[in-house]
């Protein structure tokens, strides 16, 4: 056969798709487009204003700075301070914050986006000095005795940034057994194992503006989670212990089964109520009086206590309707079937959603103990708890997509992510399509897995609930609506996250335009293949300035990323 000849087709019409006109990138446009139009729409102001992070970000970066021997924590919400741990993690050290401009004469002349392992004079000298330019020592507040030990992990700021609530823990000697009924408070109380050793706990009231102690509260031979953020990835899951919301604080006793509720006033801590084995003020009296005695020994209670009862009232009030409603008695059969798994369920998470109303995540024991494995995908049970008029409003089961449905479109509500101040913004699914697009993908991604399923990820995101208090950054350089980057390396959750071996790249949103990288650890140095590297981003508030601090092992490297023109 003979082959054809091809043809070559010439296109002379012009291209029907127009190309993307970028915007202004100079910050002078900028001002000045600012300064003629103001906000195109009303209400964003708070967006307009925040599109000039593109133009001032934190483009150097300094690695392994030498600092004072003490555990980086986080920034007050207002920026001001930044709170360490000491070494023996028995004090709190506080540092004032000196601007993003501190060290603009120290890095004078340096070239290049970052300042490596070189051991130059020039390179020794910025790596020595450039924690006392940015940071001076304000206070130190020993908080704790040598027999107890700050978590590292935990640090909750009141809106004003004047008061820091930190949590000490002491291990039980062996010798000094607790009594039974320390242990075993009330009929819910959980049997101990050693993969959750009993402590005595304390929480500490820290006034940032005078540097004291303003006041501690002790919880002796208990179990609670003081670890809520970074700590969370060395387990693959999230403890929720304390939670704070505006003045009110949550405090979870997995052990006893207990929330106690404080309020912060005036440097102080406030008993509010109790929720456990009562709900209300008037309920011992109650039992009391109507059963002289009962009270004497909580643990041989053979009453159900008063949370979980109201919880299964709520269940079965609930599966009643529903067979009423469709003349089918299929959910009450359900009910008593599965009475004494639900009997049998602990709290062993929880979260506020605001001032009256708590987020417990029930589970089965094993689970509320760390003995079961991937927690997060067994059976659990997501209750909605109106703590002043002391009634179950909702209970949800892990499986629920109502429940996932609400997560997804009211997460600012969940994460109480806007705070008092427009500064605080911080984008979520809920108010960023960006953000909702990657967890889309993500459960997306969980459906089309071998094993996957629309169950599967519905239990995988509900998994995040209750969400940790203060865990979510509200750095600028992180808002999906302003850069894009990679979330495996630097995400809004303040966790370590593994380090990579190339440079963490931020483009632009609206252009696409490559606009900053920052260097997570040390380059040029091999680590050993069996260690796991992990880096912990710490970013300001506002301000172009973030901390990474690396850990391989047991070593630390702390970078600083700065602006530097």
């Amino acid at each position: 056969m003979a082959e054809k000849e091809a043809k070559i087709e010439y296109v002379t019409e012009p291209c029907p798709i127009k190309p993307r006109k970028i915007g202004p990138q100079n910050i002078v446009l900028r001002l000045k487009r600012r300064e003629t139009f103001g906000c195109p729409y009303p209400g964003t102001h708070v967006h307009c204003a925040r599109q000039f992070y593109q133009n001032v970000f934190p483009n150097f970066t300094v690695m392994n700075v030498e600092k004072p021997p003490c555990f980086l924590r986080k920034f007050s919400p207002d920026g001001r301070y930044l709170i360490a741990f000491s070494a023996d993690q028995t004090s709190i050290e506080v540092y004032e914050y000196r601007g993003a401009s501190a060290a603009a004469d120290l890095l004078a002349g340096c070239g290049g986006e970052y300042i490596g392992h070189k051991n130059d004079e020039c390179s020794f000298n910025i790596r020595r000095n450039i924690f006392s330019r940015f940071f001076k020592a304000k206070w130190i507040v020993n908080v704790v005795q040598s027999n107890e030990q700050l978590n590292r992990e935990c640090s909750l700021f009141t809106d004003d940034g004047r008061y820091v609530i930190v949590g000490s823990a002491a291990h039980i000697p062996d010798e000094l057994r607790p009594h039974f009924y320390q242990i075993y408070s009330n009929n819910e109380a959980l049997t101990p194992n050693p993969r959750s050793p009993l402590e005595d706990y304390s929480l500490h009231l820290v006034d940032l503006h005078g540097g004291k102690l303003c006041d501690t509260r002790h919880f002796k031979v208990d179990k609670i989670y003081l670890s809520h953020n970074q700590d969370c990835l060395t387990n693959g899951f999230i403890y929720v212990g304390l939670y704070l919301y505006k003045d009110i604080l949550a405090v979870l006793s997995v052990q006893h089964q207990t929330i106690h509720i404080f309020q912060i006033l005036d440097g102080m801590f406030i008993n509010v109520r109790t929720i456990g084995r009562f709900c209300l003020e008037d309920d011992a009296y109650l039992v009391r009086s109507a059963c002289p005695g009962v009270n004497c020994r909580p643990f041989r209670d053979v009453t159900i206590n008063c949370l979980k009862h109201k919880l299964l009232v709520y269940l079965y009030k609930r599966a009643a309707y529903i067979s009423d409603t469709t003349k089918d008695p299929y959910e009450l059969r359900r009910f008593y079937q599965y009475f004494d798994q639900l009997n049998a369920l602990r709290m062993w998470k929880m979260q506020l959603l605001d001032t009256n109303h708590i987020l417990v995540r029930f589970a089965s024991e094993e689970v509320a103990t760390l003995q079961a494995n991937e927690p997060n995908v067994q059976p659990a049970l997501l209750v909605v708890y109106d703590m002043v008029t002391a009634k179950i409003l909702a209970a949800y089961d892990n499986t629920s997509t109502q429940l996932l449905t609400q997560f997804e479109n009211f997460s600012d509500f969940f994460r109480n992510a806007r705070m008092s101040g427009d500064c605080q913004y911080m984008c979520s699914p809920s108010n960023n399509i960006y953000a909702r697009l990657l967890q889309q993908r993500f459960k997306q991604t969980i459906i089309s897995a071998r094993y996957g399923g629309v169950t599967e990820a519905t239990k995988r995101l509900l998994a995040q609930l209750p969400i940790c208090a203060q865990s979510y950054s509200s750095s600028p350089y992180l808002d999906l609506s302003l850069f894009c980057y990679d979330d495996k390396w630097v995400s809004m959750m303040e966790r370590p996250k593994a380090c990579g071996e190339h440079p963490i790249r931020f483009y632009a949103r609206d252009s696409g335009l490559l606009k900053f990288r920052m260097y997570a650890g040390m380059l040029g140095r091999t680590t050993p293949t069996s260690a796991r590297r992990l880096v912990a981003f710490t970013f300001h508030p506002t301000d172009p300035f973030a901390i990474s601090v690396q850990r391989t092992n047991a070593e630390y490297i702390v970078s600083f990323h700065v602006r530097h023109v």
